[in-house]
């Protein structure tokens, strides 16, 4: 997966009062503190006079600076005092989402003078910036090499990247249309584009079975390999021939060729049974595929490929994520649930399981290729992003993998801080069972994010933790 990391323009403020040389050292050790985080940056080196606004008059060349630049988001570190009127007019008019912090001030001098006042003008800037409308994130006065420094700034590019979703815009592609009985999944198209710039391109399921067929007629050779390694490294079981494991590679194919030709960050799929009948075959391993490189909300779900676009760039898009199922709790402890479905990244796998393609685990069909995996153990974030009647929220809550009993498909038990508070949350709506799952924790960025999407509130599930 190609990693996606926001540009932040990194504005150091200044005043008059107070060290400017101390001011100057305090900028320099944050440049060189962000490049050991791997931040990428722009600053005002050679726009302004050592690189720091200290009046009013620095407002313009700063705010054609970024822009020019395209920055994704502002830092506003006070380096000695702050400029209250240039921060405030600056994040106005870039409008991007903005961090603001500062070194913790030294003891005075011993003749009782200060180089500095950072948490002094961070409260004025700060009322500034509220006066003019401007949304921002606050990292607690701290030391430079203070682990909350750190962690601070990673959470807001975090959220800075959530928020960009909408922000920029999403294009989902959706593969067939919804079944009649899945209500849970009807959404407001246009309502999702004109609120949060989510395109919704649809894509005919009989166009995509005849452009599946074409694939398969053209590159029979090629696709016969692919088979004979798929048996090889899967257990399959009821195919008579490998003329639907064919079909299930072709199918990850049209995908992946329609992702790249329509620019999509995110596929919602039919998924049966009209792709089913036709592929002779369950085409969830498809979908396993392609998830490593593609969110696929499964059910014609829109709104659950909206919730792993959300989460996978909480991560940057450094791994892949899958919409799961809440399912059940867990049969002897009271906080833990399971998180199932068909359907994940192969990525996810258990080290010690195999991939498995056999029937439906439930409906009475003679089909196979459905993929029956465990999926691997560690930290978990559950994300569900949802609305009716104009009304949108963003489930987002922590917890962790937990031993639990064997089932079928795709699962991991995950235990939690306090189920039966998820439960009603969940319940209490506007949500469904589907959520996207991803491996870290990354929840306090997806809630931070919503500062920055007006009309998505956050509702978070667990007690408010700490994101890695």
């Amino acid at each position: 997966m190609t990693e996606r990391r926001p540009l932040m323009g990194l504005c150091p403020i200044g005043k008059f009062v107070f060290s400017h040389e101390d001011a100057i050292r305090q900028k320099q050790a944050l440049q060189a503190r962000l490049r050991e985080r791997g931040v990428r940056f722009v600053d005002l080196d050679g726009v302004l006079p050592d690189g720091l606004v200290r009046e009013q008059a620095h407002v313009d060349a700063v705010v054609r600076h970024f822009r020019a630049a395209e920055i994704d988001c502002l830092f506003v570190p006070h380096c000695n005092f702050g400029t209250e009127g240039a921060v405030g007019m600056i994040a106005s008019k870039l409008a991007v989402p903005t961090l603001l912090w500062g070194p913790r001030d030294d003891a005075p001098r011993p003749d009782g003078s200060r180089l500095r006042d950072s948490l002094c003008g961070m409260f004025a800037s700060s009322k500034v910036m509220h006066k003019l409308g401007v949304r921002y994130t606050y990292i607690e006065n701290c030391r430079i090499d203070d682990a909350l420094f750190d962690r601070g700034v990673m959470n807001f590019l975090r959220a800075v990247n959530v928020a960009g979703v909408f922000r920029k815009g999403v294009r989902i592609g959706h593969i067939g249309q919804r079944i009649d009985f899945f209500w849970t999944t009807i959404v407001n198209e246009s309502e999702l584009l004109e609120r949060f710039k989510v395109e919704v391109l649809p894509i005919d399921m009989v166009d995509f079975i005849a452009h599946v067929r074409d694939r398969i007629s053209r590159g029979a050779a090629s696709y016969a390999e692919q088979a004979k390694a798929m048996r090889h490294d899967c257990v399959v079981e009821g195919f008579a021939d490998d003329a639907p494991l064919v079909n299930i590679l072709a199918v990850r194919d049209q995908m992946l060729a329609l992702g790249e030709q329509h620019g999509l960050d995110a596929f919602a799929v039919q998924d049966f049974t009209s792709l089913v009948d036709a592929m002779g075959a369950y085409c969830f391993f498809s979908n396993s595929l392609v998830s490593e490189s593609y969110p696929i909300g499964c059910e014609s779900d829109i709104h659950g490929a909206i919730s792993s676009v959300l989460l996978q760039r909480a991560d940057f898009d450094r791994q892949p994520v899958f919409l799961a199922d809440v399912t059940v709790r867990h049969p002897t402890d009271d906080n833990g649930v399971l998180l199932w479905h068909a359907g994940a990244p192969v990525s996810m796998k258990h080290p010690d399981d195999r991939v498995r393609l056999g029937t439906h685990w439930i409906l009475p069909s003679p089909l196979a290729g459905m993929p029956h995996f465990r999926l691997k153990d560690g930290p978990l974030t559950v994300v569900r992003f949802d609305g009716d009647r104009g009304e949108y929220r963003l489930a987002v809550g922590q917890g962790a993998s937990m031993e639990g009993p064997f089932t079928l498909n795709n699962y991991v038990w995950m235990k939690v801080d306090n189920w039966p508070r998820w439960e009603r949350l969940l319940m209490e709506g506007p949500f469904i069972h589907h959520s996207a799952m991803a491996y870290g924790h990354v929840a306090d960025a997806v809630v931070e994010a919503c500062r920055y999407i007006p009309g998505l509130e956050a509702v978070r599930l667990d007690a408010a933790g700490t994101s890695t």
